[in-house]
């Protein structure tokens, strides 16, 4: 079994480790220590069951308003018995209830919310000026983004957490206080010690994270949100949500050889686009669901967030048993089983049968291939049977130069299992990797339990690389070692999510090939990206013709789960008042929130245009993450960031700006000059701005800096939501060319708007465009402004409104 710092007593430990970094990792002074051993840990699952008879009640009250013959989806039926008041959400703007899909505005009461420690540290930075004893809804709090990936996880482990010290002081001083449960820095990513703990059909909740439909992998319906929402949860305020359409995927067949549920959705991105699930809700549905296991469920919503939907979900399935028992939840599937063998109209779990879907897509999966989707946007699919004949006619790099496995989408035992074989294929031929290959863990109950199954001794012994159980260089917090320099074009396999331009290693060069564990597994053995392992051969030292097998695995360990390491347990979610939540004011890492100003009483005057994005704009092109992450719980230092990924649409250049007199400066920079001139300003951007993660900062950052209004052709939905709670409106041209008619450095002023945001939300907005040779144009908007919408531009943030009708 794999020894190190993970798997070892905390006694061993002491005599090998630096007094510091024991200090720093393992005593917990500002909360109680575990002392449980991980044979007598019994998580409290009651406090993490849904509370289904509220919510079957509630389910009772929508058939009442809505007619008990009334057909309803899955996801409307979870939904809608999240309702605060079912009778004024569907019956409101929606023809009396028989439009409610795309018309509504649904006030919602989640039962939990998860924060991953980047986006947490602004989520309780807002949530404490509210003054509240304690959260209104459990919730927890996930270490993971902020541990570094280089060179395996005995060493990056201590040194993050070395580094980021005080963050991790705050969070968990913060999580005491308020009752909230803290997974420190080692337990393991979001999204899967989420799947092991959290995630239970019919639940509703939220996180700080655009993976958290995750979730949906258990029947749950799990939403990404920024840290504004996170806190209206919190407050046990209503969150509000255009009711989603539903997009139907019907599956069909069952999975064979080489296909893994990650085709599903790497074919189904390729399909829909990465603006194709805008506004909808991915249902899966058919006889082909009950053939996929719990995990592989759970990767396909995962990467639901690729194409833009609100969520994805699957409806309860035999195969949720087997894994809320092996995860301690046992009274959980029996509750959710007995709900889903009620009559349709009792019936939570399941859609009502002839329910009708905006639109519906079939996948076979007896016929589906493995795909590889990239370089640089996750819908960019191609079936392995012709990526070699891509790699050549778009001149892709031949050379894989690194291969990487695990990530939140794929770190389930039976992704591991079925890599795992591959690699002993191919040590039993004497093979090695071609390239770099690394093993991310997902969370600390997986790593535990293949180091006791000699799963990850398989993968170090053929020299494989085990990073922590964090996100690493999936989110940019990778240092590579290798001999690839910044600029250097290179191809790298990964069984990750996202692959946007520049994402994992700062270098824009860098092409990520998204795939299945085991595709890229095989990749990293052949180090060609022509290769193809279900028809090509590899040579052996021997001289011999290796082929892989098609891959086998494990669904969920013979011999059940291991808890590992008991101090990566989560505190207790108790309260504790009396904690003082640790915030230096001398910190360059955190800083108390000010709120921002109210929109003035009048329309917005003489706004300059800041700069005019060409191209793809994504939330990490607003705000980077990798390096920068580390100040995510300070407005200013981070807001240093703001656009520097972005493309000069009249020039090509990337985070380059130009003056009125035609000075240059770098983008924020610009932002800075202008908001110590008083000066305000708006971007202008085309399809799909703010599309990726839920980061918040990307509208936080625009904010502090001076930005009121921000116009596109498009929107990312999590992305239009976070701008509107921090005071931010986006507009979208009624005419995408005109786009064309505003350049950088034109001044903007409002027509309508403040009638608009006054009537909450009745009306259009027009921009008068005075260019720079005087003349001017006149540019028709559309907007997507609720009337809650309106209240917090007008206060100023969401926040702002919050905390005066506290005070009220």
């Amino acid at each position: 079994m794999r020894g190190g710092l993970l798997g070892s007593s905390r006694a061993a430990i002491r005599s090998s480790t630096p007094t510091t970094l024991l200090r720093a990792r393992y005593t917990r002074s500002l909360a109680t220590v575990n002392t449980k051993s991980t044979a007598s840990y019994k998580p409290d699952v009651e406090s993490r069951t849904p509370p289904y008879p509220k919510l079957l009640k509630r389910l009772h009250e929508v058939r009442r308003v809505l007619g008990s013959s009334r057909q309803l989806t899955l996801a409307e039926k979870i939904l809608y018995s999240h309702l605060d008041n079912p009778e004024e959400a569907l019956l409101s703007n929606t023809d009396n209830g028989l439009n409610i899909r795309g018309n509504a505005n649904l006030k919602l009461k989640p039962d939990r919310v998860a924060m991953q420690d980047a986006s947490a540290q602004m989520a309780l930075l807002q949530f404490m000026t509210c003054n509240l004893p304690s959260t209104a809804v459990p919730a927890s709090i996930h270490c993971d983004h902020m541990i570094v990936g280089e060179r395996g996880a005995d060493v990056d482990l201590p040194e993050s957490i070395k580094g980021n010290k005080e963050v991790f002081d705050f969070l968990e001083s913060a999580a005491k206080k308020y009752g909230i449960e803290f997974w420190p820095p080692g337990a393991g990513i979001i999204h899967q010690t989420v799947l092991e703990n959290y995630a239970a059909p019919g639940l509703m909740m939220l996180g700080t994270d655009s993976h958290t439909p995750n979730a949906g992998g258990l029947g749950a319906i799990a939403i990404g949100v920024g840290g504004a929402d996170a806190v209206d949860a919190l407050v046990d305020a209503p969150w509000e949500l255009k009711a989603p359409k539903i997009l139907g995927v019907r599956l069909e067949g069952q999975l064979n050889g080489w296909v893994s549920p990650k085709d599903v959705i790497l074919a189904l991105a390729g399909q829909l686009t990465v603006r194709g699930g805008t506004g909808y809700i991915i249902e899966y549905h058919g006889p082909g669901v009950d053939s996929l296991s719990c995990t592989g469920m759970a990767t396909i919503c995962n990467m639901g967030a690729e194409v833009g939907a609100t969520t994805s979900l699957f409806p309860f399935s035999t195969r949720h048993i087997p894994y809320l028992e092996s995860t301690h939840r046992s009274s959980i599937a029996l509750q959710a089983q007995t709900i889903a063998s009620s009559p349709s109209i009792h019936n939570l779990l399941r859609a009502d049968e002839g329910a009708q879907y905006d639109e519906d897509i079939t996948i076979n999966l007896s016929t589906l291939e493995p795909h590889i989707n990239g370089p640089f946007t996750p819908d960019l699919s191609t079936p392995l049977s012709v990526f070699a004949k891509a790699v050549k006619s778009n001149n892709w790099p031949e050379t894989v130069s690194a291969g990487l496995i695990g990530s939140c989408t794929n770190s389930s035992y039976q992704d591991m299992t079925r890599a795992e074989d591959l690699v002993k294929q191919a040590s039993a031929a004497g093979l090695k990797p071609a390239t770099d290959f690394f093993v991310t863990p997902g969370s600390e109950q997986i790593r535990a339990t293949l180091d006791r199954d000699s799963t990850l001794s398989t993968f170090e012994d053929a020299g494989g690389i085990v990073l922590a159980n964090a996100c690493g260089p999936c989110i940019g917090q990778w240092k590579r070692t290798d001999n690839i320099s910044k600029g250097d074009s290179n191809a790298i396999f990964t069984s990750y999510n996202r692959n946007f331009r520049g994402r994992n290693d700062g270098n824009p060069e860098t092409m990520n090939f998204l795939a299945s564990p085991e595709i890229v597994t095989a990749m990293s053995y052949a180090g060609t990206t022509a290769f193809n392992p279900l028809t090509d051969t590899i040579t052996t030292p021997s001289g011999d013709l290796f082929r892989f097998s098609p891959p086998t695995g494990a669904e969920l360990p013979a011999s059940g789960f291991e808890v590992g390491n008991p101090d990566f347990l989560p505190t207790s979610g108790a309260p504790s008042p009396s904690t003082q939540v640790v915030v230096s004011p001398t910190s360059d890492r955190l800083a108390l929130l000010e709120p921002f100003a109210p929109f003035p009483e009048h329309d917005l005057q003489g706004l300059k245009v800041l700069y005019k994005v060409t191209g793809k704009c994504t939330t990490d092109t607003i705000s980077a993450a990798g390096p920068w992450l580390k100040y995510k719980g300070h407005l200013p230092n981070i807001s240093a960031n703001t656009l520097i990924g972005a493309v000069n649409a009249a020039t090509g250049e990337v985070n380059v700006a130009y003056d009125v007199d035609g000075s240059t400066s770098g983008i924020p920079e610009l932002a800075q000059k202008w908001k110590d001139q008083g000066l305000e300003w708006l971007v202008v951007a085309e399809d799909n701005y703010g599309e990726g993660s839920a980061r918040e900062h990307a509208a936080l950052q625009p904010r502090y800096l001076g930005g009121r209004v921000i116009l596109a052709k498009s929107f990312a939905r999590i992305h239009e939501t976070n701008l509107k709670k921090q005071g931010v409106v986006p507009l979208t041209f009624a005419n995408g060319e005109d786009y064309g008619k505003v350049d950088a450095c034109d001044e903007v002023s409002t027509e309508g708007l403040y009638d608009v945001l006054k009537s909450g939300g009745k009306g259009e907005v027009k921009l008068v465009v005075k260019k720079r040779d005087g003349s001017e144009v006149v540019i028709k908007t559309k907007h997507t402004l609720s009337e809650d919408q309106c209240g917090f531009i007008l206060a100023g943030s969401a926040l702002n409104l919050l905390a005066k009708m506290k005070r009220s």
